[in-house]
């Protein structure tokens, strides 16, 4: 990179966390090859970006919110899972960073699956991440739509002392949207087209990986899967891919039946992403406790491309 485009990027970088708050061992020289972790700003201001509302997994921590990555195109931002966090994520991010300069409309919501670390955000983005005067627009796989249902009616008690108590709110604060999709493309519009494609997780009858393709990028999200043709073939040559991954030393103890069939190991990715011919390569929903450092290092043994270990806040 010049040093006239180094200059440009450190001027539009947007810094995700302090170095107290990232993991252990993590640090811009070993969280990425090429890109620094959070080093998105420049493509933020003049491109598509995506931005990390959670990377987290089932365990959460202060650090890491549930899963959500939110693409931005145009200034809108388009969300991609709905774990536990993430609209407080969300106001942070538009609070303390000039993410807040960017992001000027919300878009719908696009659900990998329905384990509930992927889901459990929805009630709260419901009431404070959607558009202003539009329906909560919401996709995914089969079983979306009785979920949605059953968060409408949960806190219904709540809805009708909004609207028909002295608050006199508006009803479409309320209404949704619901789209069961199969795979395909499943979402079009001026800034994006959205392709969803099943992905194997354990024993889910339906999980789906996205690809979103925008005007200057095309974007891969695995979703939670074991190791995946789906994955390769949806990438083929896309600019970036966000994937997770479980920790699993090939030189150590394999890890369990139940990981093996659920997710995948830092190995496995480096041979999807070499395979997928990925231009780069992002870990989110990180399951372990091992520092970033030891995540890359695994990848990078096969594939060549830049890595980074996404941190709650991170742009790329």
């Amino acid at each position: 990179m010049k040093q006239g485009a180094l200059v440009i990027l450190g001027l539009l970088c947007f810094v995700s966390l302090t170095a107290q708050q990232r993991a252990p061992g993590a640090s811009p020289a070993q969280a990425g090859r090429g890109p620094v972790v959070g080093a998105g700003g420049a493509q933020a201001a003049n491109g598509t970006a995506v931005l990390v509302l959670g990377a987290g997994t089932p365990t959460l921590t202060a650090e890491r919110s549930g899963t959500c990555l939110g693409v931005i195109a145009n200034g809108t931002v388009y969300l991609f899972d709905a774990g536990p966090g993430v609209e407080r994520r969300m106001f942070e991010a538009r609070a303390r960073t000039s993410i807040g300069n960017i992001i000027r409309n919300i878009g719908p919501v696009f659900i990998s699956h329905l384990h509930s670390d992927h889901t459990l955000g929805l009630p709260a983005m419901l009431y404070y991440v959607r558009p202003q005067g539009q329906p909560f627009k919401v996709y995914g796989p089969p079983g979306i739509k009785n979920m949605m249902n059953h968060i409408l009616a949960a806190w219904q008690e709540d809805r009708d002392m909004r609207v028909n108590g002295l608050e006199r709110a508006n009803p479409v604060r309320w209404e949704t949207d619901v789209h069961e999709v199969t795979s395909g493309v499943i979402f079009k519009d001026d800034n994006v087209t959205v392709m969803a494609f099943e992905v194997p997780h354990g024993s889910w009858e339906h999980a789906f990986g996205y690809r979103i393709d925008s005007a200057d990028r095309s974007i891969v999200i695995s979703g939670d899967t074991r190791p995946s043709n789906a994955i390769v073939k949806a990438c083929n040559g896309c600019d970036i891919l966000f994937h997770e991954v479980v920790w699993e030393d090939p030189d150590g103890p394999p890890r369990s039946a139940y990981m093996r069939e659920f997710h995948t190991s830092p190995a496995e990715l480096a041979n999807i992403a070499g395979r997928a011919n990925a231009k780069m390569v992002v870990m989110y929903h990180q399951v372990g406790v091992q520092p970033p450092a030891a995540y890359i290092r695994l990848v990078a043994r096969e594939y060549k491309g830049p890595v980074a270990f996404a941190q709650d806040l991170d742009l790329y």
